[in-house]
């Protein structure tokens, strides 16, 4: 177990919290009302900064029912959050629905953020990569 260094920039940001015991991500919630009409994004902020340990990362990604139900996710899915970052979590949301505009209320709970230990990666320049069974293969390759 990790702990996680939380800190309330706002008194009406929300902690956040697990649906459910074992789910992997914890919610977010907005701080801040904000109207996304069809195809519009918006940075919308949380009111919480997080002091990710040393060898970790935070991805905050969408929640599965607005995306479902409204379109709502998020333009850089996966958001990395650096562990040394501490500035606010803002939630880079968007629309993509075609018609209907969505509206964030302060309090709503908008994504999620998980928390994953990084291994550490030293990089190693060569000649040429070794060989793999689907080799030089990109976008569609598995395709039939």
């Amino acid at each position: 177990m990790i702990e996680l260094a939380i800190r309330k920039l706002r008194p009406e940001a929300v902690v956040p919290t697990r649906a459910y015991h074992g789910d992997a991500g914890l919610d977010l919630s907005a701080c801040e009302r904000v109207e996304l009409g069809p195809g519009e994004r918006s940075l919308v902020p949380t009111g919480l900064a997080v002091a990710i340990p040393e060898g970790h990362a935070g991805f905050v990604q969408p929640r599965s029912g607005l995306a479902a139900k409204h379109g709502i996710s998020i333009v850089n899915t996966p958001g990395l959050v650096d562990a040394g970052y501490r500035g606010e979590l803002l939630v880079n949301l968007v629309n993509t629905d075609h018609e209907a505009t969505f509206v964030v209320e302060p309090g709503m709970r908008i994504a999620q953020l998980v928390i994953l230990e990084l291994p550490v990666v030293e990089l190693v320049e060569v000649d040429e990569l070794p060989a793999s069974e689907r080799g030089v293969r990109g976008f569609g390759s598995s395709l039939h």
